[in-house]
């Protein structure tokens, strides 16, 4: 007959404030789950998804709190629930982790919002204009001197691009890395004579929320070289936390790699005449 041993641990109660840390802790990452679908997927305006985004984040730091009570709790009076505890601090680590990563980047970059590697001449936004003029967004007209002056000390590598291609294959090296990162494209111009300047307007999103942000692109002939203009700005908050800057950047220096690349390339040449087989006069055999 087997011996049954008893087990005085487990017969100890489980510390309500633990359940209730994780069950916050559970709660945020659905908050957070909900908000990031209400924002992607348009179901509510913005300020409702942010007010689900903030609460989910005030729900975190509560069980953080409920979590640090608990295990007071449990020290004095030996009830269980530890593994609980640190299940529901693990959960909010990871909700809290990227707004305090976004946290240090508004302390950090200044509060600016459009970046463009023209402030003189910014490229305008035409065909995205409409989109921008709804309650709480940001105008299509450029931020101005001030935007100019914070960017040049932020970003200052930020600046025009100089392709040594024509005009036509740096318009269509350009729709190609916008088309393979899945922008939105609003409306696309080739060059055309006789201005020949080409442009590319196109909405793109923040990597975890989706905040839509637009892009507008100027490809214009430089002599038999071509000059390429780029400026992407928020569509919401007057702060973008470095995005729109990091978005420019990135693409300016894919635009410099494809046109190296493509005129390192040799040209084709043409197969070389085929020339006309010279016929000499028939030799006659003779029989003998």
């Amino acid at each position: 007959m087997a011996r049954r041993f008893s087990a005085p641990y487990l017969s100890e109660p489980v510390s309500s404030l633990a359940n209730l840390a994780r069950n916050l802790a559970v709660f945020a990452v659905v908050a957070v789950v909900v908000s990031i679908l209400i924002v992607r997927f348009g179901f509510l305006e913005m300020k409702p998804a942010l007010a689900t985004f903030f609460g989910a984040l005030g729900c975190a730091v509560l069980s953080i709190l409920v979590g640090f009570a608990a295990f007071a709790a449990i020290w004095q009076n030996g009830t269980r629930g530890m593994a609980r505890i640190l299940l529901a601090f693990l959960i909010d680590a990871v909700v809290l982790a990227y707004p305090a990563y976004l946290a240090v980047q508004y302390r950090r970059l200044p509060a600016i919002h459009d970046i463009t590697t023209d402030p003189i001449d910014p490229p305008r936004f035409e065909a995205l204009a409409p989109l921008r003029n709804g309650d709480g967004t940001n105008t299509a007209v450029y931020a101005g001197l001030y935007s100019a002056e914070q960017q040049q000390k932020a970003y200052p590598d930020i600046e025009p691009v100089q392709l040594e291609i024509p005009v036509e294959r740096a318009y269509a090296i350009t729709l190609q890395l916008v088309n393979r990162r899945k922008w939105l494209v609003i409306d696309e111009r080739a060059p055309q004579p006789p201005r020949r300047i080409g442009r590319i307007e196109a909405v793109a999103r923040t990597p975890i929320m989706g905040f839509r942000e637009d892009v507008s692109i100027r490809i214009a002939p430089d002599g038999d070289d071509s000059r390429v203009d780029i400026r992407s700005s928020s569509r919401y908050f007057e702060s973008d936390l470095g995005s729109n800057a990091a978005r420019v950047t990135k693409l300016i220096d894919d635009l410099n790699t494809a046109a190296d690349s493509d005129s390192l390339k040799p040209a084709k040449k043409a197969p070389p005449p085929k020339l006309p087989v010279a016929k000499g006069p028939a030799t006659k055999t003779v029989k003998k």
